[in-house]
C-alpha cells in the first residue's frame, strides 16, 4: 500500500475531515464523494457514500453507495444495516460492509483482508479508495486505487480551511460543505461491468457534506484536468441553504494552481452567477486582488443522482463528467491573465427544485 509520511497528511487534512455525528436521534446525514479522472480514455468515475440517521431504527436509516462510470452511466446499492457502518471522527476514515463473513466489529482493514473478506462494502481514507458491490439491475463494479494528496482546501503547506468559514464548525449552516481534497493523484484500478481500467498518476478529487437540514437548490462545477495545466483545480458552487431560520442564496470559487490558492467567497469577495437548469454554468467573482471568471457547457442530457433530503436519498440532482469549462483567473492591478485554462472532462451538477428559469445571483 503506498507509503505517505503523517506529516504530509497532516499538511493537506482539511477541517471537517472527521465524522460528524454526536450519537444523537435528530436528523442527520453524511455523505463523501471520490471522484478519479482518467485522461487517457477520457472517463471519469465518481463514487459517493452516504448514511443516513445512522442511530438505527428510523424510517430513512441506511446507506449506499452510488457510482457514476464511464460515459455518464450509473450504478448504486443500498447498504440498509447502520451497523455496518463505520466512520473515524479525527480523520477521514470510513467504511461500509455489505455482505461479509466476518463476525467483527467493521473497521478499516488492510486491502488484501477487505478483498477477502467483504464481499460487498466499500472503505475509503485519504489515501485509499476500495470496495465491490453488485447490482442486480444493472451491473458490478469492483475498484481499488491508492491517493496521494496534492492540495487540500489552501495554499500548499499552510494550515488548511473550512470550505464554508470558520462558522462551519457550529450548525449555524446546514449542510455543512467541505472540500477534502482538491487535487491529488490516483493509481490502481476500477473494474466496470468487466473492463478494466488501470491507471497511474490520475487526477482524483474529494469533498463532503453533513448536517440535519437540507439544501433547497444548489448547483456545482468541478474540474482539475486541464489541458496543458497538470497542477489546476477548480471547484465551484452555491446553492439556497438554511441559516438558523432563515434562508440564503451563497456561491463560491476556489481555484488552486502552482502552489497558491485563490479564494473567492461571500466574506472575502463579490461571487455572481447564471446558471441554466441545465447546459450553461456562467460564475463571475472579484476580490481584493484577482477577479475569476468560468462558463461550464454541455450538450449532453446528464445523469440523474440520489441526493440526501428530507424524504430519504431520492433522485434529486443530475450531473455529467463530460462538460467543457474556461477558466480565467486575472490580476486586478495590471488586468494580465494569470491562469486561461480548457477542459472538456468537467464535472457539471444542478440539484434541488425551482429550475424552471435560469437562476441568476440578486
Amino acid at each position: 500500500m503506498l507509503s505517505i509520511p503523517n506529516n504530509f497528511l497532516n499538511s493537506t487534512q482539511t477541517p471537517h475531515s472527521g465524522y460528524h455525528w454526536d450519537g444523537s436521534d435528530r436528523r442527520f446525514f453524511e455523505g463523501w464523494y471520490y471522484r478519479v479522472t482518467l485522461p487517457d480514455c477520457g472517463q471519469t468515475f465518481a463514487f459517493m457514500y452516504s448514511i443516513e440517521d445512522p442511530i438505527g431504527g428510523k424510517p430513512y436509516s441506511g446507506g449506499a453507495a452510488q457510482i457514476l462510470g464511464p460515459d455518464d452511466e450509473y450504478l448504486w446499492r443500498t447498504f440498509p444495516d447502520v451497523k455496518g457502518f463505520w466512520a473515524n471522527a479525527s480523520k477521514l476514515e470510513l467504511g461500509h460492509w455489505g455482505k461479509t463473513d466476518l463476525r467483527t466489529q467493521p473497521n478499516l482493514l488492510l486491502p488484501a483482508e477487505f478483498d477477502r473478506y467483504v464481499k460487498e462494502g466499500y472503505q475509503a481514507t485519504a489515501t485509499l479508495n476500495q470496495g465491490s458491490f453488485h447490482d442486480p439491475a444493472t451491473g458490478y463494479c469492483r475498484w481499488h486505487y491508492e491517493i496521494q494528496p496534492i492540495y487540500g482546501w489552501g495554499d500548499k503547506g499552510e494550515p488548511q480551511q473550512s470550505t464554508a468559514g470558520f462558522l462551519s464548525s457550529l450548525p449555524i449552516f446546514e449542510p455543512g460543505w467541505q472540500i477534502l481534497m482538491a487535487h491529488g493523484l490516483a493509481s490502481g484500478w476500477i473494474d466496470w461491468n468487466g473492463k478494466r481500467y488501470e491507471f497511474t498518476n490520475a487526477p482524483a478529487y474529494g469533498e463532503k457534506n453533513w448536517g440535519g437540514a437540507f439544501p433547497k437548490k444548489w448547483f456545482w462545477v468541478n474540474c482539475n484536468c486541464f489541458e496543458g495545466e497538470p497542477d489546476l483545480a477548480l471547484t465551484a458552487g452555491g446553492g439556497r441553504r438554511g441559516v438558523l431560520w432563515w434562508m440564503e442564496s451563497v456561491a463560491m470559487i476556489g481555484v488552486h494552481y502552482q502552489g497558491k490558492f485563490y479564494e473567492f467567497v461571500p466574506w472575502n469577495s463579490q461571487v455572481s452567477w447564471q446558471i441554466q437548469p441545465w447546459g450553461s454554468w456562467q460564475m463571475q467573482a472579484t476580490n481584493s486582488e484577482y477577479e475569476v471568471t468560468l462558463t461550464g457547457t454541455t450538450d449532453l442530457p446528464g445523469t440523474p443522482l440520489r441526493a440526501p433530503t428530507e424524504n430519504g436519498l431520492i433522485f434529486a440532482c443530475k450531473d455529467t463528467m463530460r462538460g467543457e469549462v474556461r477558466l480565467e483567473v486575472r490580476s486586478r492591478y495590471s488586468q494580465q491573465s494569470i491562469i486561461t485554462a480548457y477542459s472538456s472532462l468537467c464535472g457539471l451538477e444542478t440539484g434541488g427544485g425551482s429550475w424552471d428559469t435560469t437562476w441568476y445571483s440578486n
